[in-house]
C-alpha cells in the first residue's frame, strides 16, 4: 500500500501544518458523516431545519450559503496573483479547479437554488472558515511540492477529465432539484430525471467524482485526505437523505440506492 501511494503521490512535504491539516480534514469530515447517521446534522440541511428549539440569529439561507462559499472562491482566485502558483502547471490547474468549484457554488446560491428555510449566523462562520482554510491549505501543499520528484504515475490529465465530469454532473442534477418547486412552494418533492431514478443523491456522487479529479490533479496527501473525508461525509449524508425520502414518500422504489447505482 505504501509503495502504491509512493507511486501516486508527491512525497509528504516537511510541514507540520500541512500534516496536521491532513489528519484534521479526514477525521473531522468522517466524524461529520458519522454525526449525520446519529441525527446530528449540519446547520444548513433540511433535516436540521426541521428540528425544533433552534436558537441564534437567523439570516436568509441565500445570504448564509453565499457566505459559506465566497471566501474559498476568493482564495482560489487570489492565488493566481502569486508567481509560485503560475510557475507550476499543477499549482495552476489546482487553483483553477478549486476556483471553478467554489465559483460554481456561488453561482448556484445566487441563481439556481430554491430556499425554504433560514440559517443560524453562528453556524455560518466555522463552516465558511473550514472551506477557506481547506482551499488555502490545498494550494499551499501544492506549492510545497515544487522541487520534489514528480509521482511515477501522472494523473493530472485523468484528473481534469474527472473534474469536468463531476462538476457538470453536479450542476445538472442541481438544476433538476431547483425546478422541483416554484418560488412560493416550500414543500419537498421526489426528484426525477438524470440519475435520480437510480440513486437519491446523484449530485453527491458527481461531487465526489469532482473531488477525485482534484485529487488526481494535485496528487498530494492533503488533497487526498480531504477527498477521502468528503467521501465518508457524503456517504453518511446520502444514507440519511435516502432514509428521509423513504419516510416521507413511501412510493419511492426500495431498489433506489443512496449514492452509488446498484451498490450503496
Amino acid at each position: 500500500m505504501a509503495t502504491l501511494l509512493g507511486q501516486l503521490l508527491f512525497p509528504p512535504p516537511p510541514s507540520a501544518i500541512v500534516a496536521a491539516m491532513s489528519a484534521i480534514s479526514l477525521v473531522s469530515l468522517a466524524n461529520a458523516g458519522a454525526s449525520e447517521l446519529r441525527g446530528r446534522h449540519l446547520q444548513y440541511s433540511k433535516f436540521w431545519d426541521s428540528q425544533p428549539n433552534k436558537v441564534g440569529i437567523k439570516i436568509s439561507s441565500r445570504a448564509g450559503m453565499f457566505a459559506l462559499y465566497a471566501p474559498a472562491a476568493i482564495a482560489g482566485l487570489v492565488s493566481f496573483g502569486f508567481p509560485a502558483v503560475a510557475a507550476s502547471p499543477r499549482g495552476w490547474l489546482l487553483s483553477l479547479a478549486l476556483s471553478v468549484h467554489f465559483l460554481k457554488r456561488v453561482f448556484e446560491v445566487l441563481f439556481v437554488h430554491q430556499y425554504s428555510g433560514a440559517m443560524i449566523l453562528d453556524s455560518v462562520i466555522p463552516i465558511s472558515l473550514s472551506y477557506f482554510l481547506s482551499t488555502v491549505t490545498a494550494i499551499y501543499a501544492q506549492y510545497l511540492t515544487q522541487g520534489l520528484p514528480e509521482p511515477e504515475v501522472d494523473l493530472k490529465y485523468a484528473g481534469i477529465t474527472l473534474f469536468l465530469l463531476g462538476i457538470s454532473g453536479n450542476f445538472y442534477h442541481h438544476l433538476i432539484l431547483s425546478k422541483l418547486r416554484n418560488k412560493d412552494d416550500k414543500g419537498y418533492k421526489i426528484p426525477k430525471g438524470g440519475l435520480f431514478g437510480l440513486v437519491i443523491c446523484p449530485h453527491y456522487l458527481f461531487e465526489i467524482i469532482g473531488f477525485v479529479g482534484i485529487s488526481c490533479i494535485s496528487q498530494t496527501l492533503y488533497v487526498l485526505s480531504f477527498t477521502l473525508g468528503t467521501v465518508l461525509y457524503l456517504m453518511g449524508r446520502s444514507y440519511v437523505t435516502r432514509r428521509w425520502y423513504l419516510s416521507k414518500f413511501p412510493n419511492i422504489p426500495k431498489n433506489v440506492k443512496a449514492l452509488i447505482p446498484f451498490v450503496f
